[in-house]
């Protein structure tokens, strides 16, 4: 019983990990090498594209903008550039129009590189066509520009800490009503056990008499 309880609690970890590490804004340093606007069919895939009601309502395919870059090592990466609107994830994201324009006076070579700081969330599959929604940009003096993630780091501390301040409720809970009742119970229980014992006790007398 305890691999199983275990086994879900990890089960249960891997989901959130999972979930913050799509959502929360990660930092990427590349070099922008062009732009486009790809009409795609959203299908299955269609949880990690924008909403309908952002994108093109009503329809599954549409005009999506695309940015390519490559990494300061020669890997290459594909960001989308999709308005997140009202909706998950909260970046009230509105402005995929300039974003494409900055992202196009950031293009540079190889010979003479251009190295700018993608802000993103989401992930990179080629098997599920899914690609990081880009969110925002900026031009960085190199590739070894070390971007602390204090958003992500304040998130993640808020969450410890409300984490943290309902485990001590639910123990004081526990500790203050859980407790005495189940002890109240419990009690009830030797009781009523105690009861039945002495009522078996005296019929055994009364039939003895008998």
């Amino acid at each position: 019983m305890r691999y199983v309880k275990w086994t879900l609690w990890g089960m249960v970890a891997l989901l959130l990990l999972g979930f913050l590490h799509y959502t929360l804004p990660q930092h990427d340093i590349v070099r922008i090498v062009g732009t486009e606007n790809r009409r795609m069919d959203i299908g299955a895939n269609s949880w990690f594209f924008a909403a309908p009601d952002v994108g093109t309502a009503g329809s599954t395919s549409r005009d999506i903008f695309f940015i390519n870059a490559v990494f300061p090592d020669g890997g290459t990466m594909e960001y989308r550039n999709e308005d997140t609107g009202w909706g998950w994830p909260p970046y009230f994201k509105m402005n995929s129009f300039s974003v494409s324009t900055e992202a196009k006076e950031l293009v540079s070579t190889k010979a003479n590189p251009v190295w700018v700081a993608v802000t993103h969330y989401g992930w990179r599959n080629q098997l599920f066509t899914i690609f990081p929604n880009a969110v925002a940009l900026r031009q960085v003096a190199g590739p070894d520009v070390t971007i602390i993630p204090w958003v992500n780091i304040v998130l993640l501390a808020l969450m410890l800490g409300a984490v943290f301040m309902v485990r001590r409720m639910w123990l004081q809970f526990r500790e203050r009503t859980i407790e005495p009742a189940v002890i109240d119970v419990q009690e009830g229980i030797d009781d009523l056990g105690s009861g039945a014992r002495g009522l078996g006790e005296r019929i055994r007398r009364l039939f003895r008499r008998g």
